[in-house]
């Protein structure tokens, strides 16, 4: 269904890095869109040079992705879901990578995805990494992707961080470079169709800095800065592929709703009535049935989402909702995704989340995004390319 809907809203290293220009030209086949976040392995190199610069200062000086709380509203249940076909599920993908995150709760899937918003400001929403044949996809809400705020194309200089903690990489920076949308969300703005996954380059990791002559910091392409006549390069590292070093959530759709789910995400914007319970550096798990009927929202003009009673705030954007979660793996099936806040009565703080209906149509997004191939960004040198 194709109509309008209104925006929801170690060392320090002195080095200057060059802007990279992210918008694709869009492409759709049927239901599917997709435009290129990164088109090239020099263009991903600049996207992850500057979040990486001066110690991550980019990263800890981002701020979550929301619209206006006064957009906070009572959502209405009617009906009951028909799903569109058969259920189906992918399996998720446990791994051996190495490396901790300070989050001792958060499956390692679950991180920030990190972008410039088309008014300049480093934002941040949450996303899983999601099983894919390369082992290199990354689930979130479309608006997270797609700056529909701006009006305008893909996010600038997306990258995904699992693991993620006050300005850390525990597992590699990974760039995205190809993003898949439903097509009515993307030209049309529908949040009912409001999820993306992203495809994502190798990740790229630090490993400390390194001395050297002149001829090799001229010849290198990475991070570096000189001082004092002396010259450091700070040498990168391919972490590998995401799904290698994480594991990857399943996905699941068509599934009957009134389930119980498990969401995470990184909550952090004031609730209406201007408080502030969260930072966004702790992430937050909400556990309970998804609503058994259709949820509408007239101010979103959203006709068929689910939803799911957890008082947390924006930031929380885009995390994943884990249908038959195991705690001891900490892997189960992306069956939706924090599309929209809630306010069910009416005390100025919000108490629901909601996420499109998964159904057909949105496993054939993921079918289009799980075959395809991104590539390196380090080479043999430990030089960004």
């Amino acid at each position: 269904m194709k109509r309008s809907l209104l925006p929801a809203g170690g060392a320090l290293l002195a080095v200057g890095l060059m802007a990279a220009g992210l918008s694709g030209t869009a492409q759709a086949a049927g239901d599917i869109d997709t435009d290129t976040m990164a088109n090239s392995t020099r263009e991903a190199a600049s996207i992850v040079s500057f979040w990486a610069a001066s110690n991550g200062a980019a990263l800890r000086a981002a701020t979550s992705y929301t619209w206006d709380a006064a957009d906070v509203k009572k959502v209405i249940q009617k009906g009951g879901y028909s799903p569109d076909g058969s259920p189906g599920m992918v399996a998720p993908t446990t791994t051996t990578g190495s490396g901790r995150s300070q989050n001792i709760n958060l499956p390692k899937t679950v991180g920030k995805v990190f972008f410039v918003d088309a008014s300049g400001k480093y934002r941040w929403c949450t996303a899983t990494s999601v099983q894919s044949n390369h082992r290199n996809l990354v689930a979130t809400a479309g608006h997270c992707a797609y700056d529909t705020a701006g009006n305008s194309d893909v996010m600038g200089k997306w990258v995904f961080v699992p693991g993620y903690y006050e300005g850390k990489a525990p597992h590699g920076i990974y760039v995205g470079k190809q993003a898949f949308t439903h097509y009515d969300f993307s030209n049309y703005e529908d949040y009912d169709r409001d999820y993306a996954f992203v495809t994502v380059y190798n990740g790229v990791a630090f490993d400390g800095v390194k001395q050297v002559g002149k001829k090799d910091y001229d010849a290198f392409s990475g991070l570096k800065w000189s001082r004092g006549g002396k010259h450091h390069l700070l040498v990168s590292r391919d972490a590998g592929r995401l799904g290698d070093n994480v594991g990857a959530q399943g996905l699941a759709w068509n599934q009957p709703s009134g389930k119980p789910v498990r969401a995470f995400g990184y909550p952090y914007a004031a609730h209406p009535d201007g408080d502030r319970p969260y930072s966004g550096v702790t992430p937050k798990t909400c556990y309970g049935p998804t609503t058994g009927k259709k949820v509408g929202a007239s101010w979103l003009k959203i006709d068929e989402h689910v939803g799911l009673k957890c008082a947390v705030t924006p930031g929380y954007d885009g995390g994943p909702w884990l249908k038959a979660y195991s705690n001891a793996k900490r892997l189960g099936y992306v069956n939706g995704v924090t599309s929209t806040f809630a306010d069910q009565d009416g005390n100025d703080r919000i108490d629901w989340i909601t996420s499109p209906y998964f159904d057909g149509e949105t496993a054939e997004v993921y079918n289009a995004a799980k075959n395809r191939w991104s590539g390196k960004i380090v080479g043999p040198k430990g030089e960004l390319r």
